[in-house]
């Protein structure tokens, strides 16, 4: 952090920022510490937005924003940095844009890239505290041992369907804010692959990531300020059905294998392996998928296969495939394995490819050798063959 004697507020400043001013837990002090902070932010979606957006207000000296996405139109009910006059462009270049003219003082730096193992401590080292706005566990496995080997806070953030997470990880002390556990503590190991849908799969609210990156951003600025009481130790669960806010106390564990008293994990480990979504990964054969041109000449020039939706059910209502199949929800499927003739060819096919390609190791795994996935999914379909199918 830059030293704040160094910093002078000009008279522009001082009137942008006055409301923070006249805060006695802030006041001058308090944002000539925030003009000297850098605050790295992974992830420019539903979190991120929001996150990028408080902090470039709030006048942050430096802010980085690492993602690898261009803006899609599914975006837009929740991802309010983004409008359609920006769909297709990288995220990072139009959040760059529309956070310079929201506050000129911010240096805005990007990295329009998939934060990995080879490069997660290089880009993190540049930066006093880092706020997760991912979606998959790898890339917060990742996100948590690098700050952790870089000793720098971790401000996680996560949401699903109508709930949220919020904590502070912080393995050294910082600003005056004694250490606590880190994300390993509270999730030693990551769920099984296809366990937990993402919210491409499983839906989001769309105010409910703003609630979830407010709070992160509100963390960021105690911790800089170093006011409050911030989440460390704590795990803040939000239900907005419910409206209901509540935090539960998380402890150290002494032999976590990265923060704790003997840490086992000295450097950055493979986040996919580790995730268990390399193992037992479908290579991208023919054996394997059937691209939708491949499954179009197949149904027209025969019917003898069998189509295998395993969505879920209210997906059925946003769109449908265009010829006669066999609905099965992924998570029943073992279940109703019997519905299904294990002779029979079998298209499995959801979304995009994500669970229908875990439905296909399920089939073949109980018997059933005639099983390949549509490449893609519906949304393929609908972007390659049929255009009157609706893209979610």
């Amino acid at each position: 952090m830059i030293d704040i004697r160094q910093i002078r507020l000009t008279n522009e400043q001082i009137l942008r920022y006055s409301r923070h001013l006249i805060l006695p837990e802030v006041g001058m002090t308090g944002q000539k510490k925030l003009r000297a902070a850098s605050v790295l932010i992974i992830g420019a979606g539903g979190l991120g937005c929001p996150i990028a957006l408080y902090l470039t207000a709030a006048g942050i000296g430096k802010l980085g924003l690492v993602d690898f996405d261009v803006v899609d139109k599914t975006n837009l009910q929740r991802q309010v940095l983004y409008g359609e006059s920006v769909v297709g462009v990288p995220k990072v270049e139009a959040a760059k844009e529309r956070l310079q003219d929201l506050n000129p003082d911010v240096e805005i730096e990007t990295y329009p890239v998939r934060l990995t193992s080879e490069n997660a401590l290089q880009i993190m080292a540049d930066y006093d505290i880092i706020v997760d706005g991912t979606d998959n566990f790898p890339t917060r496995y990742l996100t948590n041992d690098a700050a952790v080997l870089l000793g720098k806070p971790y401000i996680y953030g996560s949401v699903f369907r109508f709930e949220g997470q919020v904590s502070v990880f912080l393995s050294k002390p910082f600003n005056g804010f004694e250490r606590g556990p880190c994300y390993r503590c509270l999730f030693p190991s990551p769920p099984p692959p296809g366990t937990v849908p993402t919210c491409a799969e499983g839906g989001v609210l769309g105010v409910l990531p703003g609630i979830v990156g407010a709070l992160q951003a509100a963390e960021a600025v105690k911790l800089i300020v170093g006011i409050g009481e911030p989440l460390i130790g704590r795990l803040m669960l939000i239900d907005t059905l419910r409206m209901d806010f509540r935090t539960v106390r998380i402890r150290r564990k002494p032999d976590c294998p990265v923060c704790g008293d003997n840490p086992t994990i000295r450097e950055l480990i493979d986040y996919e392996e580790f995730c268990g979504l390399r193992r037992g990964e479908i290579p991208e054969s023919a054996d394997w998928f059937v691209t939708p041109q491949e499954l179009k000449e197949r149904l027209e020039r025969d019917g003898n296969l069998v189509l295998l939706d395993v969505r879920e059910p209210e997906e059925l209502e946003i769109s449908e495939f265009p010829h006669p199949y066999k609905h099965i929800p992924l998570d029943d499927l073992l279940e109703r394995v019997n519905e299904l003739d294990q002779t029979a060819e079998i298209v499995v096919f959801c979304r995009d490819d994500q669970r229908s390609r875990h439905a296909a190791q399920l089939l073949r795994q109980v018997g059933f050798g005639r099983v390949k996935v549509l490449k893609g999914g519906i949304n393929a379909w609908a972007r390659e063959i049929d255009p009157s199918v609706p893209q979610y």
